[in-house]
């Protein structure tokens, strides 16, 4: 085998000659962490389908065969050394397709230590290896704690042409594909496991096509959800200006052809789909994430509680967009503050999308914690523990018909709440997932109008009512935060993009306001450590890339105040 920065393809020389087109397949598939079986098969699968459509160069996603992302599973021996069996035997497989070059990720170990690597299969036989060069060490990435970086790059010539090979990170910088470009590469190659962000499609393409520029581009990603992670697919061709020459759908599993010949993208020979924006395209995410969590976690069924609210008004639209509506069970549970609007609204909601739904009063139920805790609260005034009592005991009966039907309960608090603590522990957070954990309360009602726009499932009168957790009489959200356009602008901006306190301040946000914000924050990262997971849909959302100290001393308020504003 020649050196790894040149391999040549395995195909005669006479085929080269006849061989005027190459055709590079697109297995954009969704792929299970730790299923390393079932993975092989989703993946020979895929090389069965590019047989058949004469395809010569297939990509499947980065560690396709491990899931990605597997997190400590790769700090366990056995889960490495099985994976390595089931790789050898894929490869095996895939012998059955001969002429087929099948790009396959996987972990590699080699002396002790693992990579985050790219295989190149034909016959049977390896053609490459690549290891991934650039390894994510922030926000939702971890890869330093697991994988060593690759030093050497890969070009393999097929057809006459000759193809460079990345892993994901390799493609937001210049390094990568240059050194392709110096080893004659025409076209590169990036299998990736991309999770979603708002506007972070049109940024893959922009960078991709600003690195690669001068070599045409192919950029594989999966789709599906992966725990708090969604994958959107969304992978794309450009040609050697940078110009998008093909588009797979998003938040789908998909599979594409992408033909090249000697002077590159052959006319006509690749799809180009639409994606979605805007609502649409957080609407599509939070309705994979629901769809594959419940489905990898064995779970077919949801149950959440419908108050009449616009938080909960959409999770049940999600989840039924998702599950369809006989795997859904609403539960309006009204006390003596639930005002009759909420309650006639919450059924015609769940009579419009067709759910199964009960209904059962938690005045009862409440009054007996009350009558139970009456001598040890006696001489002192109800406040919010009266609030979270009933709170908690919506809770627990949706989490009684949990166990008893195996349904998962959907908790339906938003990102605004979830900042600020206006939540309640083994309450409204009770739950197997949150839908909305990631979205601010601005989103929501843009998400209701939107979702309306495509077919009217939420009562108007729901999303123009002011909020409330109607918890105590004549109740608002503002009684006890600021207004949500003030209060979701100063999240976004110090929560995912980690901006101080004086900048915002500076911006024209009022300092008490955000002082008040900032101490919210900071006194409630014992509940958001103890909430269930949901779907990541921002740049920095409450989970894997939000890693707060619980006993925490420092107060950027305290250290701004009275002080020249610091940068």
């Amino acid at each position: 085998m020649r050196a790894r920065h040149a391999i040549i393809g395995t195909l005669s020389f006479e085929t080269l000659l006849k061989m005027t087109t190459v055709r590079v397949g697109l297995a954009q598939i969704d792929t299970v962490v730790g299923d390393l079986e079932g993975n092989a098969a989703r993946i020979l699968r895929a090389a069965r389908w590019a047989a058949d459509n004469r395809v010569d160069v297939l990509l499947t996603p980065e560690l396709g065969l491990t899931g990605y992302p597997a997190d400590d599973l790769l700090l366990r021996p056995v889960f490495v050394e099985r994976q390595l069996a089931v790789l050898n035997r894929l490869r095996a497989d895939l012998a059955r397709f001969p002429r087929l070059h099948s790009v396959i990720g996987h972990v590699r170990r080699d002396g002790g230590l693992l990579y985050n690597s790219a295989t190149i299969v034909a016959g049977g036989r390896v053609v490459a290896v690549y290891d991934k060069r650039e390894l994510p060490n922030y926000g939702v990435f971890d890869e330093k704690r697991y994988f060593s970086p690759g030093r050497q790059p890969v070009v393999f010539e097929l057809g006459g042409l000759k193809f460079g090979l990345g892993i994901c990170e390799d493609a937001w910088f210049a390094d990568c594909p240059a050194q392709a470009a110096r080893l004659g590469a025409q076209v590169w190659l990036v299998i990736n496991a991309s999770p979603f962000a708002i506007g972070k499609q049109a940024e893959r393409v922009r960078r991709v096509g600003v690195n690669a520029r001068g070599m045409a581009a192919v950029y594989l990603n999966r789709a599906g959800g992966q725990d708090e992670l969604v994958f959107d697919g969304a992978s794309f061709a450009l040609d050697a200006q940078g110009r998008v020459a093909s588009r797979l759908p998003a938040f789908a599993e998909h599979f594409a052809v992408v033909s090249f010949d000697s002077r590159g993208l052959a006319a006509g020979a690749a799809p180009l789909a639409t994606w979605p924006e805007g609502p649409a395209q957080v609407w599509e995410a939070l309705v994979l994430a629901v769809r594959d969590y419940l489905a990898k976690t064995g779970f077919s069924k949801a149950v959440l509680g419908l108050s009449g609210g616009v938080d909960s008004a959409v999770v049940l639209a999600v989840a039924v967009d998702a599950l369809g509506a006989d795997n859904v069970h609403a539960v309006l549970m009204p006390s003596q503050y639930t005002a009759d609007i909420s309650l006639i609204d919450a059924r015609q909601m769940a009579r419009a999308l067709g759910v199964a739904w009960s209904e059962i009063g938690i005045s009862k139920l409440a009054a007996a914690f009350d009558d139970a805790l009456a001598a040890e609260f006696a001489g002192l005034a109800a406040d919010t523990t009266e609030e979270n009592i009933q709170a908690r005991v919506r809770g627990v009966l949706l989490m009684a018909l949990s166990n008893k039907t195996g349904a998962l309960v959907l908790a339906t608090g938003n990102k605004s709440e979830l900042t600020t603590g206006y939540c309640t522990l083994y309450g409204d957070m009770a739950g197997g997932f949150a839908v909305l954990k990631d979205v601010s309360k601005t989103l929501v009602y843009r998400l209701a109008r939107w979702r309306n726009g495509i077919g009217p499932v939420i009562p108007q009168r729901i999303i123009d009512r002011p909020p409330s957790a109607e918890l105590r009489a004549n109740q608002t959200d503002q009684d006890s935060l600021p207004p949500y356009d003030v209060l979701d602008g100063i999240i976004e901006r110090y929560v995912e993009r980690n901006e101080s306190r004086c900048s915002m301040v500076r911006a024209g946000f009022d300092a008490a306001v955000v002082d008040r914000v900032l101490r919210l924050i900071r006194v409630n990262e014992y509940k958001r450590r103890q909430g269930a997971p949901g779907p990541r849909i921002t740049d920095r959302a409450f989970g894997r890339d939000w890693r707060l100290p619980i006993a925490n001393g420092f107060s950027e308020e305290r250290l701004c105040k009275g002080k020249e504003p610091l940068s």
